[in-house]
């Protein structure tokens, strides 16, 4: 038989409360496909040493290529996961995906108004798929129930413009400051704009309140139409907020690391592209000798700290 370790376990393991890794709640549906919703959430969070809490408040019905329907759950079994969770483990941000009713955005600013000091980073994806009486009654109880509990809004520059700016009449496309105006008169301090159109070859990202533009980045277009994009960011973000990393640094390092998944991303169906959300975990082409002579990872090469577990 193999020796027993010395060290009791009791003094290994972490005491309730005391664990290593923050825990974050998401609030999102399944993705059969794999390309976003929970499963974008999950392999994200993870990469950003997080403990994830996730509550399924319904399913997709999709493919890479299209979103055909969407199944919510009720209200009230939403709320059970989460109010289960909650009563076990301390939670050091929210996540708030595609929640599939209006009723659901009711039960979870009812919870997130009782976490009142939690963060919670709410992303809007693109609904053109879904019906239009359901698009709008889903973004106006949005809008009136889970904004003003939002401590930063994610999505799309098209996307929020819609939303936030439809009657919007300039000449130009409005400005990551007027995106980030129309969402604080909802109460949202802060908004993450993404796809703003910089050049022919270029996007760029946009951290912005009503005042001023916290931060930018700049990137190449990818030749290839991903799916899951905005929830792997948003979820990357929400994690790196929940382990300590302040609002401007962990927005760099999230769009770092989904500029990354991106580079590293597939295709593996008939569809769209998907985010390579563990692209750090897989090992270098070269020799098994190269391989058995370079076992170690170098935490530097990395836009996250993912090597430490």
């Amino acid at each position: 038989m193999p020796d027993t370790p010395d060290t009791p376990a009791s003094s290994v393991v972490a005491a309730p409360g005391e664990s290593s890794l923050p825990c974050v709640m998401v609030f999102n549906a399944s993705d059969p496909s794999g390309a976003g919703g929970l499963s974008a959430d999950i392999t994200a969070m993870s990469s950003a040493s997080a403990h994830v809490l996730p509550v399924v408040t319904g399913a997709y019905v999709r493919d890479t290529s299209d979103i055909h329907d969407h199944i919510a759950f009720d209200e009230e079994a939403v709320a059970d996961q989460a109010r289960c969770a909650l009563e076990d483990m301390p939670v050091q941000a929210f996540k708030v995906g595609f929640v599939g009713s209006p009723e659901n955005l009711s039960a979870i600013a009812e919870i997130t108004t009782d976490y009142a000091e939690v963060p919670v980073i709410t992303y809007m994806p693109d609904l053109s798929w879904w019906d239009e009486v359901a698009i709008e009654t889903y973004l106006d109880a949005c809008a009136e129930l889970l904004l003003p509990q939002t401590t930063v809004l994610v999505g799309n520059h098209s996307t929020l413009c819609r939303w936030l700016l439809p009657e919007w009449e300039g000449d130009r496309p409005p400005s990551p400051r007027e995106v980030a105006r129309a969402a604080a008169v909802h109460g949202v301090p802060y908004t993450l704009v993404t796809g703003f159109n910089a050049a022919d070859q270029y996007l760029e990202s946009h951290l912005a309140t009503p005042e001023t533009v916290l931060a930018t980045a700049r990137y190449e277009r990818f030749e290839a139409t991903f799916t899951g994009a905005g929830d792997t960011l948003s979820a990357a973000l929400c994690a790196l907020i929940a382990g300590g990393t302040d609002l401007q640094a962990a927005c760099a390092e999230a769009l770092t690391y989904l500029d990354q998944c991106l580079d590293a991303g597939f295709q593996p169906g008939m569809g769209h592209a998907v985010p390579d959300r563990m692209f750090w975990a897989h090992e270098d082409d070269g020799t098994e000798e190269e391989s058995a002579s370079d076992n170690t990872l170098d935490a530097d090469d990395f836009p996250l700290d993912t090597t430490r577990h």
